[in-house]
């Protein structure tokens, strides 16, 4: 026979412990360390594209405007993508310049005035930026819009700089 449990009762709880029911200082056994979950998880860590825990949201209906801790592989295509699109641009932006053309982007043209070295430089650091935004939120609409537009804008102006060399 086996011995019969009393019902809980929310006042048995160990007076020196939090409300959690578990002391802060002494760890629970099996568990290393202080509780992972008193601070927030960060936006970006070593797990952030391998080994970490939470990829999608726990709820189907929470999966919109979660934030995770492991991206996919892919999202890292499509940023990288960007990334490279955007290195392509500067260099076909500086042949063209070299061989009598003109920018037709005037937040470019002021960049170009700077140098062709700064140009690349903040031109390359605004968009890793932006690129780091959009993959921290890439669960909201708008971060996955912004990121496919960009990539497909990025693609369509190497066609564009491709069709220069034609004519």
């Amino acid at each position: 026979m086996s011995p019969v449990r009393a019902p809980m009762d929310p006042t048995n709880t160990n007076e020196n412990a939090p409300s959690g029911g578990h002391s802060a200082e002494r760890p629970v056994a099996g568990h290393r360390g202080p509780d992972r979950r008193e601070r927030a998880t960060p936006r970006l860590s070593r797990y952030s594209f391998k080994n970490g825990r939470r990829s999608g949201a726990r709820r189907g209906h929470e999966v919109e405007g979660s934030f995770v801790d492991l991206y996919g592989h892919g999202l890292l295509f499509a940023v990288m993508w960007v990334a490279l699109m955007n290195a392509a641009d500067s260099f076909f932006t500086i042949v063209h310049l070299q061989n009598g053309g003109t920018e037709a982007n005037p937040v470019a043209g002021v960049l170009l005035l700077t140098g062709r070295v700064s140009f690349v430089l903040i031109k390359s650091s605004v968009i890793s930026l932006a690129l780091l935004v959009l993959c921290m939120h890439k669960n909201f609409h708008l971060a996955r819009l912004g990121l496919w537009t960009a990539a497909l804008a990025y693609t369509c102006l190497l066609g564009y700089h491709l069709l220069l060399f034609v004519l």
